[in-house]
């Protein structure tokens, strides 16, 4: 059978059929690919990887029932570096869509808040010509968001000169990361740029980690 034979795939959440899925033969298990600016929940044996910069991404799962999901998103940008104003306003309703639309699929799936736990990934400092205020206010955002929800992080790798692969088991909280080869920022760095114009656009117009 082949990878991309959709029989294979166990049927995805309500409103979660466009996101790229396919079978993992080498992990024997149904994989979806977060791309920025999206996000994922299930409440299947599956796996959720996404390829990170500067951009953050929060798991969030109920730990008893192991349904959960990922996002990738980043704050808008105005030019080169934040603009201050927009960090209190336009850039934080974007974070806090990005984290409550995760959050509000996880419950409408059948989790319970008072179960949901976070993993925190990304934001490094990949991109040469951009200040490292891009992604730690990323950082900062994710990491007071989960507090002022009372959504315990019990794990996060964050931050440095990185960029990162993502791998997320929602039914064990397994997480997996791989460290990106200065190619590979390379070509993540030139995704990101594209997302950062797109999400700019829109909005002025409105138990551990393992690597491998």
């Amino acid at each position: 059978m082949k990878a991309n034979d959709e029989t294979v795939l166990p049927q995805a959440l309500p409103g979660f059929e466009k996101i790229q899925r396919y079978m993992d033969f080498k992990r024997n298990i149904s994989m979806a690919k977060v791309q920025p600016g999206e996000f994922y929940a299930t409440t299947n044996q599956e796996a959720i990887i996404t390829v990170l910069g500067s951009c953050v991404s929060v798991c969030v799962r109920d730990i008893h029932l192991g349904i959960g999901g990922m996002n990738h998103f980043m704050l808008p940008l105005k030019g080169s570096i934040y603009d201050k104003e927009s960090i209190v306003s336009d850039a934080t309703r974007y974070g806090n869509w990005a984290m409550e639309y995760l959050i509000n699929q996880i419950l409408k799936a059948g989790g319970r808040r008072r179960m949901l736990e976070a993993k925190v990934f990304g934001g490094g400092n990949v991109f040469p010509n951009l200040s490292p205020e891009v992604s730690e206010q990323n950082i900062k955002f994710v990491l007071e968001y989960l507090y002022n929800e009372n959504i315990s992080v019990k794990a996060k790798d964050v931050g440095g000169n990185v960029g990162r692969i993502v791998v997320y088991y929602p039914k064990t909280g397994l997480a997996q990361v791989k460290y990106l080869e200065d190619i590979r920022k390379s070509e993540v760095s030139e995704i990101e740029t594209q997302y950062f114009r797109s999400i700019d656009t829109r909005v002025s117009k409105s138990g551990g980690i393992e690597l491998f």
